[in-house]
């Protein structure tokens, strides 16, 4: 049993307050240490007790546990809660679960990004239900006049066995309200969880499957009206005029103006990037009708001052390539790469590359704003909410406690969500139109607005010695406009002789996080050039690879590499026995990817078979080491779901330009897989272990894409370099 202290400093504490009700309230607050105000207070209906910031208790017994942060699918609203759940000791049966509301006085962190959310939640999630548990303990051993230590909890109720005596949490909660908060809190040990490593469905299941509202489309508020916009239709132009003459005598239109969604004055937060600051408007009574009025609007643009220019995809991979044999900055350098490739007896140099990839969420942006002179309500589907409540205070210049951002579930986000513009834009058009609004993208709006994967390109050099040992490696990488390169991971620190070095290429094109950003590239290039290098010096693909992550284990070179060699090993070890892995030729054509990020590891097999030219994907078989598992059928589906979006983006899907437009603008033009396509049968394996839980929504994308690559070659006999593999296919 591990203890944890609830106090961490002056500006990370714990009060509690009685309610006028006879209730308590617990706020924990991790970021400013500030209570709700006295008016939020007094709002709270009378049945229920505040414990703390994540939780509330009936006086029935009934648990409601809010979860804070934003819903992507990612299942965050059913894992959290649990681990508050398992630390409470209450029934999970008895738990309801709520959407949180943005607050940064009780909750940090509210964002749906990185995989960092139950990485970074962990103890704090933990500490508060420990803190209730241990509060309605006091509470009961100080009514029954015994030891708290003889005070025992199990499934929401409180005992103290020598006497008989027991009541439930909502019994002793009012009492508890009394209790002062104890200084530290012990929590469970591993080996005792009940609720934690157990499966448990998706919260949202019932709504979501029978269509009730929760997605930003849903969002519907009486009397509000329908925006939508026109933007640039190339990176690299801007509204030069326009005439709506027409479209403003259309149906149900009541206005069409210029916004623009970002003043030059704004200080941006990070997550503020868009590529078209003016943007016409239409707003109307319904969608129909300003999707209509949109198509009548007669418009004319004009370039703007930038050295990019209007550019075109076929230049872009020619200005990529030749960067690659220019000087570009250096990263890491371990021993003395440049003799290692000069005393070589053979060297293997490949190249790869990868085109900007949209992210195509099923729900277009969307977002719900009601500005008035004093406040701003805004509702719907953001991955970085706290960040975007700066940014429309800087720019509507209300101060922050006159936001009010609720977040819906999300039809999916992979980074595009991170970025919320169309929050901000939705704000200005309420502002400008005093009137409640909801914006909304159609899916070419959505698909040609920005915020892309960047295009990448890697060179990739070995060193073989007489005696085929690799004796220097080389990666050069870089990208339009970010370099995909993480310098210190392995392979580094397993060769001697080891360089890293990135370069960059500017664009007018606006580029963002896409699921597992960087590595979604860089990981198919490195494992697919390590599988040619096993096939040089006659090695198996895994064998080769568990040669030199036991190097780096035993006698790793450098000390900046910033994975576990061993848990590496561990997940390799384990999709390798699962698989049933020989080396040797079994009927299928069989490919291996690793890779190791945000925190976490993972190990794929895939098989494929080519049916008429196509490939057919029978059968992935999958290792993770994520620590533990919060909810075992849930992370099996995210990281199924990982893996077929992967293996998708890999065969079919790139965005184009010609002359700074994308070439394509719905699903008819850009390919994403199909339903029939996605593999046939997927096992996936979890390592056990007591490590504190890291990321999952994103590690197992970026392997998959080398273990299609490599198995495409035991199909083909053809290496695939350039993704995505099967363009031609539509």
């Amino acid at each position: 049993m591990t203890t944890f202290k609830t106090s961490y400093n002056r500006r990370s504490f714990i009060k509690t307050s009685a309610l006028a009700s006879g209730g308590m309230m617990l706020g924990f607050n991790w970021l400013a240490g500030c209570m709700p105000s006295r008016q939020k207070v007094g709002t709270l209906p009378k049945e229920w007790f505040e414990i703390n910031g994540f939780l509330k208790i009936s006086d029935t017994g009934v648990v409601t546990i809010m979860s804070p942060n934003p819903e992507i699918g990612q299942n965050v609203k059913t894992s959290m809660p649990m681990i508050v759940a398992e630390e409470l000791d209450v029934d999970w049966q008895q738990v309801l679960v709520e959407q949180a509301p943005l607050n940064t006085q009780l909750f940090s962190r509210q964002i749906a990004g990185g995989s960092q959310a139950i990485r970074q939640g962990w103890k704090s999630l933990r500490m508060a239900g420990a803190t209730a548990r241990q509060m309605l303990q006091q509470a009961a051993a100080n009514a029954w006049s015994v030891p708290i230590a003889e005070v025992t909890t199990e499934k929401g109720v409180l005992y103290h066995k020598s006497s008989g005596k027991s009541a439930t949490y909502g019994a002793m909660a009012s009492a508890a309200a009394l209790v002062p908060v104890p200084a530290e809190v012990a929590l469970k040990a591993i080996k005792d969880f009940k609720i934690i490593g157990t499966s448990r469905k998706n919260v949202d299941a019932h709504k979501i499957v029978t269509g009730q509202p929760l997605f930003g489309l849903d969002y519907h508020r009486e009397g509000m009206l329908i925006a939508m916009m026109v933007h640039p239709p190339a990176f690299g132009l801007k509204l030069k005029s326009y005439d709506d003459k027409e479209a403003k005598a259309m149906p149900g239109i009541k206005s069409v103006f210029t916004i623009k969604s970002y003043d030059e004055k704004d200080e941006r937060q990070w997550c503020d990037i868009s590529a078209f600051a003016e943007l016409l408007v239409v707003v109307g009574n319904s969608t129909w009708e300003v999707m209509q009025a949109k198509k009548a609007l007669k418009v004319e643009w004009e370039p703007i001052a930038s050295p990019g220019g209007l550019e075109n995809s076929d230049d872009h991979f020619v200005q990529m390539a030749k960067r690659a044999t220019q000087p570009a900055t250096l990263l890491r350098q371990d021993g003395d790469p440049e003799a290692a490739f000069k005393r070589a007896a053979k060297v293997l140099e490949r190249n790869y590359s990868a085109p900007f990839l949209a992210h195509n969420c099923m729900e277009p942006m969307n977002f719900f704003a009601n500005v008035t002179d004093d406040s701003a309500e805004l509702v719907g589907p953001v991955q970085t909410p706290e960040f975007m409540e700066k940014s429309v205070s800087a720019r509507l210049g209300l101060p922050l406690e006159k936001i009010d951002i609720q977040m819906t579930r999300m039809g999916g986000g992979f980074g595009r969500r991170l970025y919320g513009h169309f929050l901000v834009e939705a704000a200005v058009i309420s502002q400008t139109i005093k009137a409640p609004v909801k914006l909304i993208y159609s899916r070419e709006d959505d698909m040609t607005f920005g915020c892309y994967r960047p295009a990448y390109y890697v060179t990739y050099r070995a060193a073989l010695d007489a005696n085929n040992n690799l004796i220097g490696f080389h990666v050069k990488a870089g990208g339009i406009p970010e370099s995909p390169i993480a310098a210190d991971r392995f392979p580094a620190g397993a060769i001697d002789n080891y360089l890293a070095e990135e370069w960059t290429l500017d664009t007018n094109i606006t580029v963002g996080a896409f699921r597992a950003p960087a590595s979604n590239f860089i990981a198919s290039a490195e494992q697919s050039f390590l599988d040619e290098i096993a096939e040089a010096v006659g090695k198996d693909p895994i064998a080769f690879r568990l040669d030199l992550l036991k190097r780096a284990k035993e006698n790793p070179v450098g000390k900046k590499n910033d994975y576990d060699a061993a848990r590496y090993a561990g997940a390799l070890e384990l999709v390798r026995d699962k698989s049933g892995w020989t080396g040797k030729k079994t009927g299928a054509h069989r490919g291996v990817a690793a890779y190791f990020c945000h925190n976490s590891y993972v190990a794929i097999v895939l098989d494929v078979e080519m049916e008429k030219n196509k490939p057919i994907v029978k059968k992935v078989v999958c290792a993770v080491d994520c620590g533990i598992v919060i909810n075992p059928d849930a992370a099996a589906n995210l990281t199924e779901g990982g893996m077929v979006d992967g293996i998708g983006h890999a065969l079919y899907s790139g965005l184009t330009f010609k002359e700074g437009i994308p070439q394509q603008s719905n699903f008819h033009e850009y390919r994403l897989i199909r339903h029939g396509e996605a593999p046939k049968v997927i096992d996936v394996h979890f390592v056990k272990n007591d490590i504190d839980p890291t990321g999952l929504g994103e590690p197992p994308f970026p392997p998959v894409f080398g273990a299609m690559a490599n198995a495409l070659y035991q199909a083909t006999g053809k290496r695939y370099y350039n993704q995505p593999f099967f363009p031609e296919t539509t």
